[in-house]
């Protein structure tokens, strides 16, 4: 996948730790130039998520069909059966247009677009300040059923331990410190050869 080519800006956290949060407001600063890899994946839309915009909503047949067809940079099965990935056609089209892919993706798939990308790409990984806080944001969304939450909560328990492998920690305490600092990540990592 040689086509002219930007850099790419990995955002990985555990769900609630405002990851999201950050992404959106770093595609409001224009001059930043970038755009958002939309993510594909098999699970059902969550609330008022639009397919294409939030995820490119897959029916699981058809996203292990692609799969095999190679389609995919990276890809995951996140939770039994919810397959999570990004689609190449989607950087591809994001560099046609001559800008700077943002993802905002699971740590398992950040990692492998580092590694296929290690000089374009910047892997910041979004911590909350505590799982407690974490937990606390989860149930505020009032999007997941108790089950759900407590099984997030269990992954991130996981997920804070890949933190290390990421080229940088951002915690996520205060959201307008967290959202200035990753602007400022982002525009120093653009300006590098």
């Amino acid at each position: 996948m040689e086509t002219k080519s930007g850099k790419l800006f990995v955002f990985s956290a555990p769900s609630g730790s405002g990851k999201t949060t950050i992404v959106h407001h770093l595609l409001d600063r224009e001059e930043l130039n970038l755009d958002f890899s939309i993510s594909a994946t098999s699970r059902p839309k969550r609330g008022k998520e639009i397919d294409g915009k939030d995820y490119h909503f897959i029916h699981l047949d058809q996203f292990k069909k692609q799969i095999k067809n190679n389609d995919f940079v990276e890809w995951e099965e996140v939770y039994q059966n919810n397959f999570y990935g990004t689609l190449k056609s989607e950087i591809e089209r994001i560099w046609a247009e001559g800008k700077h892919v943002i993802f905002d993706i699971d740590v398992v798939g950040g990692m492998r677009i580092k590694e296929q990308f290690p000089d374009k790409t910047l892997a910041i990984f979004v911590q909350p300040p505590s799982i407690e806080e974490m937990e606390k944001r989860l149930r505020n969304r009032k999007t997941d059923t108790e089950e759900k939450i407590q099984e997030r909560v269990a992954k991130a328990e996981r997920e804070l331990k890949f933190a290390k492998d990421f080229d940088v920690v951002l915690i996520n305490d205060k959201l307008e410190a967290a959202k200035k600092e990753a602007e400022q990540l982002v525009s120093n990592f653009i300006d590098i050869a």
